[in-house]
């Protein structure tokens, strides 16, 4: 194993990866386990980018996965051929929906049929029980189609279409705003909002939008592991980045943290700036784990945006909180850990969530913001110190939909926001049950589009690193080279994408890395 700080100025590499988010790690791990001699760059001190964990609060034994929270687009495969000790846990309830102004919510049990049933019919939606149970095997179809062409080549559109075997259920996701899917299969509101919910996480877009952006994002929402669920990772999402490094670094990958890339030449010439002062390395291949607007700018090509075009820009706020305890729930037929035990829904019906984006559109932080809560400690307590978990503390993590960066908004403005709706469903206030830290403060840290920018190098704190691309190329897109069949390629042969920005990028999934390395692999790009 290579000597991590021991690079030489104009050291050669057979490949460059600028960027150490999990992507990078992923391709740095499959190509030194091929031989290939591999150098990754990173401008922070520690590798993960958005996949890490972290002691949010001074003196509080909390580790929280501070960005990213959940794992479900991860394949298995790459888990078992890079050797990752990584356990991740199903959760028994799927989510649970207060029904906005009653003391009535919708709870979705996995392990329990009739309970749901019943849930179902206590908000006035029983018939749309049975509409629900149709529309998830509807996805489990659309899971079964694509799920399996993640690791391989990308299909073209016909391919997809021919795979899928269902021109019905083709036009219902992929050829129509999903806002019309839904209202031909749902009559309840609350109901409509639940399944609506996976199709806006991260994207600024109306359920009607004709981009079908909403469509996209739904489909990677509801395919992961074949099943659509979202899993916790056991350790937090730092654990999931450790081993991502420590299978890299094993393999022989040379990995330098606090090296800033200033600049990329295609040639194969990547400078960097460390504490000692400015150095560079040359790569054969170059993989870009950064934003595609970043790497234009690394390469000296970034200008004024043309007319019409629209920049990266992310569309949420994330809220980390730690609590005494859970909050009491308004209905008392539910528990707080059934509730929180899956994904709470907070002011997310259809029209709800229609509404805000339409605030949200017109320049305004939305009156109610539609948001969901996760609780990792209730299915993975280790993130607790053993004091802290006996004491019957808990994380909550909120995600606010619908606050576009172009609002400006700031981190005080949004955390009330959240704050609001999340008070606005819970029988007390959330604020008396922060626990505080080692200086009194409360513990509750905000983390908007601004932050992501500044912090993690996100344009416009856009989490996909850009608008996502559907799992397939038109049928008249270029196929010519790997990487164009892999949905890595830029202008330039020797660089390839390899973050969320390729063309299955986005979320924790290592999709892009590894397509990035097969990539290489197949068309021998990490050779002269």
């Amino acid at each position: 194993m290579r000597a991590v700080d021991n690079l030489r100025p104009g050291e050669s590499f057979d490949v460059v990866v600028v960027g150490g988010g999990h992507n990078g790690l992923v391709a740095a791990a499959y190509l030194a386990k091929a031989g290939r001699s591999v150098c990754v760059l990173e401008r922070l001190e520690e590798v993960g980018g958005a996949a890490v964990s972290s002691y949010a609060f001074a003196g509080m034994d909390a580790k929280l996965s501070r960005y990213s929270y959940l794992v479900s687009l991860l394949p298995a495969r790459i888990i078992h051929e890079l050797g990752l000790r990584i356990e991740l846990r199903r959760r028994r309830y799927s989510s649970y929906t207060p029904l906005p102004g009653t003391d009535r919510g919708l709870l979705i049990d996995r392990d329990d049929l009739d309970a749901t049933r019943a849930s179902f019919a206590s908000i006035g939606a029983g018939p749309d029980a049975e509409a629900f149970d149709a529309f998830g095997a509807e996805l489990a179809s659309l899971a079964a189609a694509f799920w399996p062409t993640l690791l391989e080549p990308l299909p073209t559109r016909s391919e997809a279409r021919r795979m899928l075997g269902d021109d019905e259920l083709w036009r219902a996701f992929l050829e129509r705003p999903v806002g019309e899917t839904i209202r031909s299969r749902f009559a309840n509101d609350l109901v409509r909002g639940v399944v609506a919910t996976d199709a806006l996480i991260g994207t600024f877009a109306s359920l009607d939008d004709d981009s079908l952006l909403q469509n996209i994002c739904l489909l990677y929402h509801v395919i992961g592991g074949g099943t659509g669920d979202w899993d916790v990772p056991v350790g937090g999402m730092g654990a999931v980045s450790g081993e991502l490094r420590r299978a890299a670094e094993r393999a022989g990958a040379h990995i330098r943290t606090g090296a800033e890339v200033t600049a990329v030449d295609p040639d194969g010439a990547v400078f960097y700036r460390t504490a000692e002062g400015e150095s560079r390395v040359e790569g054969s291949a170059i993989l870009a784990n950064v934003a595609p607007s970043v790497l234009e700018r690394l390469l000296g090509d970034a200008g004024e945006p043309t007319p019409g075009e629209r920049m990266p820009e992310g569309a949420q706020v994330k809220v980390n909180l730690l609590l005494s305890r859970l909050p009491r729930l308004r209905d008392a037929a539910v528990e707080p850990a059934a509730a929180f035990g899956g994904t709470f829904h907070i002011n997310e019906t259809a029209t709800q969530l229609e509404r805000a984006f339409e605030q949200a559109a017109a320049g305004a932080v939305p009156d109610l913001l539609p948001a969901e809560i996760y609780c990792h400690s209730l299915t993975d307590p280790s993130i607790l110190s053993p004091e802290l978990a006996a004491s019957g503390a808990h994380t909550l993590t909120v995600f606010g939909l619908h606050t576009p960066h172009r609002l400006g908004a700031g981190a005080a403005e949004l955390q009330a926001a959240v704050l609001a709706s999340l008070n606005s469903v819970l029988a007390e206030p959330i604020e008396p049950l922060l626990l505080r830290d080692a200086h009194g403060e409360p513990c509750i840290e905000t983390k908007t589009t601004a932050d992501l920018e500044s912090a993690l190098g996100l344009p416009g704190g856009n989490i996909f690193h850009g608008a996502l691309d559907w799992p397939f190329l038109d049928d008249d897109e270029p196929r010519t080279t790997a990487a164009e069949r892999w949905g890595v390629a830029t202008r330039h042969p020797r660089i390839l994408l390899c973050g969320s920005g390729s063309r299955r990028g986005g979320a924790v999934s290592g999709l892009g890395g590894h397509s990035a390395a097969m990539a290489l692999l197949e068309d021998g790009l990490d050779r002269d």
